[in-house]
């Protein structure tokens, strides 16, 4: 399906294959000249065909289109390789670009996330099940993408719009957002979503949630009219969204530290204590692919909680084990 949501801006929504996310939402910008694509989809076949549909519907000649990633991940990165051209250019920034590529070339790219797990928790059976789920799973053993670096202040222009860069790092480390001033327009990625709060993990170092709260900050200072995000709707009340996060994110920090008064527990145990917005009645009959990226989301909390010195975290018996 394919929207105007402005003069020369649309929106194509990308099925996600036996996802709960259900579609990525891919923005055309149409130019005179050259034409810019806002993230691509996943690297489905049944993403593939939606995609090209929606540009062959809007008569995008990709040998004049360039690709844009607010961000890494395979449901926003991951049909570049089948739709780039040789005259296409690929804007990205160097912390996600550099990961793209990592992922594309490696022959085990799941590998480090699958030892995360266990150290983490899960079981090695339930680990392997969740990592061959994991939507970046197919990458592996390609030629890497040659991208052109972004960073905060880059400016586009595309027929009547001027859009610039601002980094919102915490989804991913090197998340990033396009703003038209003129009409207030944000095209936010997965950094402010209207009806799901954006998965929040901490697999390695860092702290992402301290980034992604001082990143909707950032975002809050200026003045937006529309977000277009990366799934489901288009909405306007920014702010007001920024402001729920905010709540939702301290509630749930809050929610770990009162689980901990149970004693030391495993990121994966603080999850299964944690509530979710899940069709499941136990954690016990969550998927495991869900369970990965419930206890990512755990561990962030867990992170931002430690880094404020009010828990503390041990390696015993090659697991990591959190504790107030």
């Amino acid at each position: 399906m394919v929207d105007e949501i402005a003069e020369g801006i649309y929106r194509m929504e990308i099925p996600i294959p036996n996802s709960p996310l259900k579609a990525t939402n891919s923005y055309i910008i149409k130019g005179e000249e050259r034409n810019l694509l806002i993230d691509t989809g996943q690297n489905r076949s049944e993403s593939l065909e939606a995609i090209q549909s929606g540009l062959t519907a809007l008569s995008i000649d990709m040998a004049k289109t360039d690709i844009f990633l607010t961000h890494l991940h395979a449901d926003h990165s991951g049909l570049v390789p089948s739709l780039k051209t040789e005259t296409s250019l690929l804007y990205a920034t160097a912390p996600d670009a550099e990961i793209i590529n990592k992922l594309l070339t490696a022959e085990s790219p799941m590998e480090y996330l699958y030892k995360a797990a266990c150290r983490n928790g899960f079981s090695q059976e339930e680990a392997m099940k969740a990592i061959r789920r994991h939507p970046a799973n197919d990458r592996g053993s390609r030629d890497p993408l040659a991208f052109s670096y972004i960073t905060e202040g880059s400016i586009f222009t595309i027929g009547d719009y001027q859009l610039t860069c601002i980094a919102t790092p915490g989804h991913t480390k090197g998340h990033i957002c396009l703003y038209e001033a003129n009409r207030r327009i944000l095209f936010a990625g997965d950094h402010i979503l209207g009806d799901i709060s954006p998965n929040i993990t901490c697999w390695d170092d860092g702290n992402p949630l301290e980034d992604f709260l001082t990143s909707l900050k950032k975002i809050a200072k200026i003045s937006v009219e529309l977000v277009l995000p990366g799934h489901r709707r288009v909405f306007t009340d920014c702010r007001g969204r920024i402001d729920e996060l905010q709540d939702h994110h301290q509630r749930r920090a809050a929610e770990a530290f009162d689980i901990l008064a149970e004693g030391p527990l495993t990121g994966y145990q603080v999850a299964a204590r944690m509530t979710w917005d899940m069709v499941y009645r136990s954690w016990e009959e969550v998927a495991p692919a869900q369970k990965f990226f419930a206890t990512g989301e755990a561990l962030s909390h867990l992170r931002y909680l430690e880094n404020q010195s009010r828990i503390q975290h041990r390696l015993e018996r090659e697991r990591y084990i959190y504790f107030r």
